[in-house]
């Protein structure tokens, strides 16, 4: 079909109301790739699934996708022994938990061996990766205690740390100090705990300087007394990241040894996703699946430009 036909016939706004219904980014993708077919068997094939997409709706609801994306780079560099960032790892687990839905949605219907049973028995849960990640990660900023003991340890060193810093400035806020400060507040610059003292006092609190206010009125300074406990703390610091590193390379490197499978799961999944939005267009079009012929017979009942 050419197209100039393509645009008489208003087939893009079809495309546009296909892509509605589908639910994640890659569904829609394919939604939107959705182009007039010539092939007879590969357009059996296609109605024969939209048809069997509508009932299994009917029988057990929609399937939603949402939050599935692309995981193609991620593959890439799993593939090359790269360690993933959090992002990238949230993502899997997403696609490992969407998968795990759309097995349980295929489990729930004894009735379900039809053209898309296939895209379903493809689907591997992988559900030690998906603990695994879920029990490290908690959000994009942020890694679990439990990840791992030494992880906790560590963090639980730093917090020690910083309370034996916020009592040690704490007396100086409340002590004989107390005249020299801006404010009797604990403050941080450049990750060190500090305390705003008047310029013209600046020499009566020994420390390091590690700010200026804009108006030169007050500098931020790390008293001697804590130097020891910041420097404490920004050792555990690295310690911290080279422990998130580490936690991050051993999560990478467990989905790294299931790329096939991650694969596999993700592109059933887009696929089973632009299937099953073709069936909720037929549906809320009440469509129903044509006879095909390749005698060059059309004969159209009660049709209308949908």
């Amino acid at each position: 079909m050419n197209e100039k036909s393509i645009n008489i016939l208003e087939y893009n706004k079809i495309t546009e109301r296909l892509i509605e219904k589908a639910t994640s980014t890659p569904g829609k993708e394919l939604c939107s790739k959705l182009a007039p077919m010539t092939d007879s068997e590969a357009i059996k094939k296609a109605l024969n699934e939209t048809s069997d997409a509508v009932a299994r709706i009917f029988r057990g609801g929609s399937l939603t996708f949402r939050g599935l994306t692309d995981i193609g780079m991620s593959i890439k560099s799993l593939e090359i022994g790269s360690t993933l960032g959090i992002s990238e790892l949230l993502n899997i687990k997403t696609l490992l938990g969407v998968t795990k839905n759309a097995i349980r949605y295929d489990g729930n219907d004894e009735s379900n061996q039809d053209s898309l049973s296939h895209y379903f028995s493809e689907l591997n849960p992988l559900d030690d990766i998906y603990k695994e990640i879920d029990r490290c990660i908690i959000s994009e900023d942020e890694i679990s205690d439990d990840a791992s003991s030494t992880l906790k340890h560590i963090r639980k060193q730093k917090t020690l740390a910083g309370e034996r810093i916020k009592s040690e400035l704490s007396k100086m806020l409340t002590g004989n100090e107390r005249t020299y400060l801006q404010e009797t507040v604990i403050t941080t610059r450049n990750g060190r705990y500090c305390i705003p003292v008047k310029a013209e006092y600046k020499s009566q609190v020994p420390g390091m300087v590690h700010d200026q206010s804009k108006a030169g009125s007050t500098y931020f300074i790390e008293p001697v007394s804590v130097v020891r406990l910041n420097n404490e703390i920004r050792e555990l610091e690295l310690q911290e990241a080279e422990e998130i590193a580490r936690i991050l390379a051993s999560l990478s490197a467990m989905a790294g040894a299931h790329t096939t499978e991650l694969s596999i799961n993700f592109r059933a999944l887009s696929y089973l996703d632009y299937v099953f939005a073709k069936g909720g267009l037929s549906i809320s079009y009440k469509g129903s699946e044509p006879v095909m012929n390749t005698e060059g017979r059309i004969n159209i009942k009660k049709g209308r430009h949908p």
